[in-house]
């Protein structure tokens, strides 16, 4: 393969390797990342898990939802079989958000959230956890 910078997004390949360590080897990590002025903390998953979280989400629902759901298991599958040796996207499971100074955006449930690498500012390891007072 040639080292053809063809189509260069500005993105971190330390996190582009993380991504692409999740994607191949279902390695998990916590880890928190800023965009645009949020941040998004969570923890890293496969982009198949990711699709397969997704789908369950659909399973229970209507004829469409369930057409739905096949549809993204089938993305999972396909993301599996294409293993590239670059990732685009990040996924997270557990996602919050928080923008500016607010409280996370309400989360119920295991949010799931898919972000482009090139849009990620920047990143520390570990999970934001809300304080509690005891």
């Amino acid at each position: 393969s040639g080292d053809q910078m063809s189509g260069h997004t500005d993105k971190d390949s330390i996190l582009e390797f993380f991504a692409i360590a999740a994607n191949k080897h279902d390695f998990s990590l916590d880890i928190t990342l800023n965009l645009k002025g949020a941040v998004v903390t969570g923890t890293m998953i496969s982009a198949t898990e990711y699709f397969s979280s997704l789908s369950e989400a659909f399973e229970e629902g209507s004829e469409v939802a369930q057409k739905v759901s096949e549809e993204l298991s089938g993305a999972g599958e396909e993301v599996e079989e294409n293993q590239p040796s670059e990732a685009n996207f990040i996924h997270l499971k557990n996602a919050k958000v928080y923008c500016g100074d607010s409280k996370p955006a309400p989360s119920k449930g295991k949010i799931l959230w898919r972000g482009k690498l090139s849009e990620i500012d920047g990143f520390f390891l570990g999970k934001i956890s809300e304080s509690k007072s005891k």
